[in-house]
């Protein structure tokens, strides 16, 4: 069984401009090149401080339609399982329809006959990944690594959509595979940050 993975970012650094730090994932099912969603924004902790966090492992998933609107409560989603769009009596539903064409990814198909969607998928009720335009008859891809990317960055909001310039800049990659908890170590200062795992649990 999945659990969550507690997590605990501890500043070491000599950073003298209390920088903010970004935790995210890549949708590894898409282009490379495609922007990812700030997950997780740390702001205000200074040398000396830390800052503790939960990583479900849960993914929910949920849907925007062409008229903005959105379902309450995000669904929980699995590797291997497809979900789609479609319309009945009272409007646009979301629902689990079979299993995906990979046992690694999630999909959301859209089985409306007008209208484009957006996917969204959520961790701890924080935005995680997105794909937009989603079109009729087509359907958005979404796979993971057991992997967190975190970086030092300026002025990015939870929940938005970061440039393909902030994240070329983003060069940490840490695994979390089979990871029950663990420390993320910030160290150095000015422009070199460095950010390492400690105290490593395994589940």
């Amino acid at each position: 069984m999945e659990t969550d993975i507690k997590l605990n970012f501890v500043n070491e650094s000599n950073d003298q401009n209390n920088s903010e730090i970004v935790f995210f994932q890549k949708n590894v099912a898409t282009d490379l090149d495609e922007a990812a969603v700030a997950w997780k924004v740390i702001k205000n902790c200074a040398t000396g401080w830390h800052h503790k966090f939960i990583f479900p492992t849960e993914i929910r998933i949920t849907a925007f339609d062409s008229w903005g609107n959105e379902i309450i409560t995000p669904i929980p989603a699995c590797n291997g399982q497809l979900f789609h769009v479609y319309k009945d009596a009272s409007g646009d539903q979301l629902k689990y329809y079979g299993p995906a064409s990979s046992s690694n990814e999630v999909h959301l198909r859209n089985d409306l006959q007008m209208g484009a969607i957006n996917a969204n998928i959520y961790k701890n009720g924080k935005l995680l990944a997105t794909k937009s335009a989603v079109s009729p008859e087509q359907k958005a891809v979404f796979q993971f690594k057991p992997t967190l990317w975190v970086g030092v960055v300026s002025q990015v909001q939870e929940g938005s959509i970061m440039s393909s310039a902030i994240i070329s800049n983003i060069n940490t990659e840490l695994s979390l595979l089979d990871v029950a908890s663990a420390d993320i170590v910030m160290t150095g200062g000015r422009t070199e940050f460095k950010f390492t795992m400690e105290n490593i649990v395994y589940a």
